[in-house]
């Protein structure tokens, strides 16, 4: 379905990044693996991919500075040359986020300008990089990955929050600005999803059971994986998908509908 495709996705070495990276290169696109702190895992990220058939390159930037931006984008149009493919970018999957998990009498003017730098402000920047790259191709799909925490108030998380209704608000502005051009914009928002490192916290605080009661609460009795939370974003870049503009999709299980 991919085939000759070129995607985008930040902070795709591991978790759900890595999970969609994966899968859009088993549906035949080539993969830039972005990444900031873990070098190791996202080059085993891109060489999985390459083990597919598939081209990829594990890019390192930290997208929450307006000058690395401007540096990944460079390196993308560089090894697409070197790799003598057409110039262009197919899909941009903004994944990348962080944020500083405390009380609103605990948050600091840097813990706002590095969340919400990263969080939603790069996705404006990179999709400025992004769409005339996307022209060159006669169109493309732009996914954020957000929260139900932009709608829902949830423990500590008011500027992780803040910065994720944000997100949501640019995906519905841009998407209604670059659908004449064939650019599709949407959101997904998964719930609690079963990566890694929530298994690793709910092993060291086991005596919370975090990942059973989440379970407990879902009405599909079982937790978002990543491939899951992958499978929805890629239909989104699909022809399929061409009609739905500007939404944020919820993949949770149902947990976020019972009142309880």
């Amino acid at each position: 379905m991919f085939e000759n495709k070129v995607a985008l996705i930040t902070g795709s070495g591991r978790g759900i990044g890595r999970a969609i990276a994966l899968h859009f290169a088993n549906l035949g696109a080539d993969i830039f693996v972005n990444y900031l702190r873990h070098r190791i895992t996202a080059e085993a990220t891109a060489a999985e991919i390459r083990s597919l058939g598939r081209k990829a390159w594990a890019i390192k930037a930290d997208i929450g500075k307006m000058e690395s931006i401007e540096s990944l984008f460079g390196e993308i149009e560089k090894h697409l040359a070197e790799a003598g493919l057409p110039p262009g970018l197919d899909f941009l999957i903004h994944n990348a986020a962080s944020g500083f998990n405390h009380s609103t009498m605990e948050q600091t003017p840097h813990g706002w300008e590095w969340t919400m730098n990263i969080n939603a402000r790069s996705f404006l920047f990179m999709t400025q990089k992004a769409v005339p790259l996307m022209e060159k191709r006669g169109g493309g799909a732009i996914v954020s990955i957000t929260s139900p925490g932009s709608t829902r108030v949830l423990p500590d998380y008011v500027v992780v929050g803040a910065s994720k209704a944000a997100l949501e608000a640019l995906t519905r502005y841009i998407a209604v600005e670059f659908a004449p051009k064939n650019i599709v914009v949407n959101a997904v928002s998964p719930g609690m999803v079963l990566t890694d490192g929530l298994k690793h916290f709910d092993a060291v605080r086991s005596e919370e059971g975090i990942v059973k009661r989440a379970i407990s609460l879902t009405p599909s009795r079982r937790m978002v994986s990543p491939e899951d939370v992958a499978g929805l974003v890629a239909f989104l870049c699909s022809p399929a998908a061409r009609m739905i503009c500007g939404q944020t999709i919820v993949i949770d299980g149902g947990f976020t509908l019972p009142a309880g």
